[in-house]
């Protein structure tokens, strides 16, 4: 039985409609302390983000239920916990964190809201578990990857998952990529890829995405779950159309944060076949991310991913010219990809471990 610490409280989160709400103080809080808790973990602020720039992942959607609650010991809010159910079908899945601050470890409140996931998962139907934590490398025992590629240390955050019946499943690189540097070696790439996919154009939008190609980037973003490297992770299959697109760009355009898409598109038949996503929020004067990339399965073999990456990171200097650097995650079984942005120039940074819990009837 652990013993709860004096004064702690596990709130529910209030979601505000808008940042300017009288009752968005504890949003405004729950995010302060995010990017604190990133910035312990990692050394630095490229996770950081503002709280109205976060605000519209959290306003309701048809595709997923997103539950958060905040943790409160002695009047000081110092984590937050979050349950995300996906509404695909009969979805199986939770996806879930917990994120304290480091004086707040060693005390039992990890478990006690650990508890609390848990039983919202089963009070939900769910028996898969999901979560996702950054490793930062340290000396002494490590745990490998089942599938082969990659390790973690076994840290305080890989010890709390095991005991709570965790087994790693993937490990992630993250990746950086300095936008400041010289980049004719990725002109050179961009050329050569050009070359090699002579049967395919490049297409190039910021969100929100033209009527033209919102079926072609539909399917692909649905090809995300299933396509991409996944271990023994699960994932459900998803169902995109032009409404959950336009959603997707509102959680972006309704925070002032750009995303651009370069896409190939096969000549023959106007199908979009690869792309790749850039995005920085409203002060360019912060690191970029590099979210989904992908090429369908079809169309592999002709270097589309180094072509709309590279093609990509071309228009963005230009576009976000005081951006330091750029981060991304791929898995790292996942040597296609990893070799496209070892080529370009991406170097390791930090890894993730990808855990799974399945739960007992």
């Amino acid at each position: 039985m652990i013993t709860a610490p004096v004064g702690l409280e596990l709130r529910p989160l209030t979601i505000p409609a808008s940042i300017e709400d009288s009752d968005a103080a504890e949003f405004i809080e729950m995010v302060r302390v995010r990017n604190l808790v990133y910035r312990e973990i990692s050394g630095h602020d490229d996770h950081r983000i503002a709280a109205d720039e976060l605000l519209p992942v959290y306003q309701p959607s048809e595709h997923e239920r997103r539950l958060t609650w905040t943790v409160w010991t002695e009047g000081r809010m110092v984590g937050r916990i979050g349950v995300d159910l996906p509404l695909e079908g009969d979805s199986a899945l939770a996806f879930w964190l917990i994120e304290l601050v480091h004086d707040a470890w060693g005390r039992g409140i990890g478990s006690l809201a650990y508890e609390l996931v848990e039983r919202i998962a089963r009070e939900n139907g769910r028996s898969v578990l999901q979560s996702f934590a950054e490793h930062p490398d340290a000396p002494g025992p490590r745990l490998k990857a089942p599938t082969g590629f990659g390790s973690i240390p076994k840290d305080h955050v890989a010890r709390f998952l095991l005991r709570h019946g965790y087994t790693l499943e993937q490990v992630e690189r993250n990746s950086a990529l300095d936008l400041q540097g010289p980049f004719e070696n990725v002109e050179r790439l961009l050329a050569e890829a050009t070359a090699a996919s002579s049967g395919y154009r490049l297409v190039q939008w910021f969100a929100p995405t033209p009527p033209e190609f919102v079926d072609g980037y539909a399917w692909m973003k649905s090809r995300m779950a299933t396509d991409a490297p996944s271990a023994g992770l699960q994932f459900d299959e998803e169902t995109w159309d032009a409404a959950r697109i336009a959603r997707h760009d509102s959680i972006y355009t309704d925070a002032g944060r750009p995303l651009l898409v370069t896409a190939a598109q096969h000549i023959a038949t106007g199908e979009l076949c690869a792309f790749n996503e850039l995005v920085i929020g409203n002060d360019r004067t912060e690191a970029s991310h590099q979210e989904d990339t992908l090429v369908l399965k079809d169309h592999r073999g002709h270097k589309l991913g180094t072509l709309v990456k590279c093609a990509g990171l071309l228009r963005w200097r230009r576009f976000a010219p005081l951006s330091p650097r750029i981060i991304t995650y791929n898995a790292e079984e996942n040597r296609p990809m990893l070799d496209i942005n070892e080529a370009i120039g991406f170097v390791p940074i930090a890894y993730e471990g990808a855990w799974k819990k399945v739960l007992d009837d």
